[in-house]
């Protein structure tokens, strides 16, 4: 071997050597970034299961309070239909009494500011709780879609030391740039693609 072609060996072993270390700190970054993203991920997920289970219990405590009060409207409305029939002005004083505490019943079931669990009240708070599910799971969503791009990214980046193509290492970082562009929408703007199908 000519002493010429021993420094385009060399050469080309430093250029390889210093492609790898380029590649290998490629493949360092989206891994640390796959990292952030499946940890997003799994917390929006957490949230969202957290937000289900908070907007269910309070449509339950909503539905228990809608029978309570349709019993409770019944009830009134049956003594109220007798009260024409009563004689005894005291049994009818003491069924209008029942009325009018059935019926003031009824009206706290329907709404109450103060205790803030009222049938009205309690709609809005599980509507409430149902649209922060909805964005936890759009959250989640795109941080699947980021970890998915990295994850492309990292064996792109891995197949680049093994062929030696170039293009595969831009590529890898491309995909790359897509998971950060997922990743900042599930942060910032969680509903801007509804890929989640939600």
């Amino acid at each position: 071997m000519s002493a010429h072609e021993n420094l385009e060996h060399a050469e080309h072993a430093e250029h390889a050597s210093h492609s790898n270390k380029n590649i290998a700190l490629l493949i360092a970054i989206l891994a640390l970034f796959l990292a952030f993203s499946e940890t997003l991920g799994k917390s929006a997920q957490t949230a969202a299961i957290a937000d289900n289970i908070k907007a269910s219990d309070t449509w339950n405590f909503f539905q228990a309070k809608t029978v309570r009060q349709t019993t409770l409207r019944t009830a009134a409305d049956g003594f109220a239909a007798q009260l024409p029939a009563i004689t005894n002005d005291e049994s009818k004083a003491a069924m209008t009494k029942q009325i009018e505490a059935w019926r003031s019943t009824v009206a706290r079931y329907d709404s109450d500011p103060k205790e803030n669990d009222g049938r009205k009240e309690l709609k809005a708070q599980a509507e409430h709780l149902e649209h922060e599910r909805d964005t936890w799971l759009a959250r989640y969503h795109q941080y699947e879609f980021a970890s998915a791009a990295f994850q492309i990214g990292i064996v792109l980046a891995s197949a680049v030391i093994i062929t030696g193509i170039p293009a595969l290492g831009w590529l890898s970082g491309l995909v790359g740039l897509f998971g950060l562009g997922f990743m900042t929408l599930g942060l910032w703007a969680p509903h801007a693609l509804q890929l989640g199908g939600h």
